[in-house]
């Protein structure tokens, strides 16, 4: 029997090999421990990757499989699709506690010793060799794959040290030191980011991987290391700063292809588990759906932009950053005009900017524009996109003569010479009185919107005077703390109007 038949209270009482052996315990390989706990999981009905949005029908089944099949693993997708995440949820598929023989480098099992000096301790000692007991958490390790690293990081390499230190000659075994992946026996090992791993350190890998042994220097070296591989890399056509050899690709026995969200709720998801809003923020800025839709669509939005490397990808931290982002800066507004409550507005986009600036790789077309234009027709296009779900399209309004205008009444009042300018900053009663005074702007909310409140009347007049300026009915104009709204080329206009066709999609 495995020592998981064993009570958590005895195995306090085992510190001694006699007393583990007593207990019955039998030695149990990492990739049949990790299929064990999980084919015991989904006879639960339980969740492994909990809080692993929008991968339940592709990526976690791919996973179990994986796992199942006692498979080392390639998380192979963008940035920001939560493949080191996945990578550390896998040691909820280890054994809470393992026993390890004390004094080894190795993490040895008692029973199954593998370094020369776990077997040392036992000619020594026998069975009165002292036993501890190591966490899932310590059976962890993982590595970022760089440049700088070497075969000696990974594998290990002589310690002259050592050597002088117990007086040894290079020619005997204990003057090695032993890497990160001999000492992550009888555990998980990640490396992320395999393509940046030097294709010279990538083949150290191989006899590990297919025999599960370790070459150092001269030494001939026989460690059936027992370890979990879990590799993560973007697509090899990223950049051009490297590949996965492909010697190295047919050791991975499984390689899982992630994606980003398939779906806006999906999104929406990640975005409100991931941000870190603190409660009082929560308390004094409200939020509707759509302006958590925007969030997301701005994503969407840049996945598909023509000034956006789409082999770089658009991380789901860009949605993270930009949703705290966002309440930050009505946060602020709200600190400004010494008010306890208050709710996110158009305006308030101002804040998404650096979130979007920093986390996308653009183009050549994309660099000319800059990093700040783009992220403002990102913006624009997520508000565009969403418009048409809370209004009528105006562009099918102009393809007909038979639809009643509804942006009518709005278009005139700013036909006759007026504008508005909305600040970043503008207190709540200024903000109301602006809005109010655009003729036709609430009744257009109102028509669409019944038993709307006020928090989201306010905002829905706001954004229709964004989507208007997007579908070109308006003209909008970036001002160095808001926004102005003006008629869009007066003299077009008004040669519309001298038509006489009252029909017409006139603004």
């Amino acid at each position: 029997m495995s020592y998981q038949s064993i009570k958590s209270s005895d195995r306090l009482q085992i510190t001694t090999l006699k007393e583990l052996k007593k207990s019955g315990y039998v030695p149990e390989p990492v990739k049949e421990e990790l299929r064990r706990n999980l084919i015991a999981k989904m006879s639960k009905g339980e969740n492994v990757f909990e809080g692993i949005w929008g991968y339940e029908d592709t990526v976690i089944p791919d996973i179990q499989r994986a796992i199942l099949s006692r498979h080392n693993i390639n998380l192979l997708g963008l940035r920001g699709q939560a493949k080191t995440r996945i990578a550390r949820m896998m040691t909820l598929l280890l054994d809470e506690y393992i026993p390890v023989l004390s004094g080894t480098e190795l993490n040895d099992d008692p029973l199954n010793p593998i370094s020369r000096g776990a077997k040392d301790i036992l000619q020594e000692k026998g069975d009165d060799a002292d036993i501890q007991w190591m966490h899932r958490d310590e059976r962890y390790t993982e590595k970022l794959a760089t440049p700088d690293v070497s075969v000696a990081d990974l594998i290990g390499d002589v310690d002259p040290i050592k050597a002088a230190t117990l007086k040894l000659p290079y020619s005997d075994e204990r003057v090695i030191h032993y890497g990160l992946i001999p000492r992550s026996h009888r555990g998980i090992f990640v490396i992320n980011e395999l393509p940046d791993l030097q294709a010279r350190i990538q083949v150290a890998l191989f006899n590990i991987l297919q025999e599960g042994d370790i070459q150092i220097r001269g030494f001939k070296l026989r460690l059936p290391l027992d370890i979990q591989f879990v590799f993560t890399a973007n697509p090899e056509d990223y950049t051009n700063r490297g590949s996965i050899i492909t010697p190295l690709k047919d050791r991975i026995d499984a390689q899982i292809i992630t994606h980003y969200p398939g779906s806006i709720a999906i999104g929406r998801k990640i975005t409100e588990q991931e941000s870190a809003i603190k409660p009082e923020q929560s308390e004094m800025v409200e939020m509707n759906d759509l302006v958590k839709d925007l969030v997301e669509q701005i994503a969407i939005e840049a996945r598909k932009s023509e000034y956006i490397d789409e082999k770089s990808g658009v991380s789901a931290r860009l949605t993270i950053s930009a949703y705290e982002s966002l309440i930050s800066a009505a946060e602020r507004r709200a600190l400004v005009n010494k008010e306890k409550k208050t709710f996110v507005r158009m305006t308030d986009f101002i804040g998404v900017i650096p979130a979007i600036t920093g986390k996308v790789e653009l183009v050549y077309e994309g660099e000319q524009e800059g990093p700040g234009i783009v992220a403002q027709t990102l913006i624009g296009k997520a508000i565009r996109t969403k418009f048409v779900e809370f209004f009528p399209n105006p562009e099918e309004l102009r393809k007909s003569r038979e639809l009643k205008n509804p942006y009518k009444p709005i278009s005139k009042w700013f036909n006759d010479g007026n504008h508005i300018d909305i600040f970043n900053d503008e207190p709540v009663k200024e903000y109301y009185k602006k809005l109010n005074s655009i003729s036709g702007l609430e009744d257009l909310v109102k028509s669409k919107h019944k038993n709307i409140s006020d928090r989201d009347l306010y905002f829905l007049m706001e954004f229709a005077l964004h989507g208007l300026a997007e579908y070109s009915l308006l003209s909008k104009h970036r001002l160095a703390t808001g926004h102005s709204f003006k008629d869009l080329l007066s003299s077009m206009l008004n040669m519309e109007e001298s038509s006489g066709d009252d029909d017409e999609y006139n603004i």
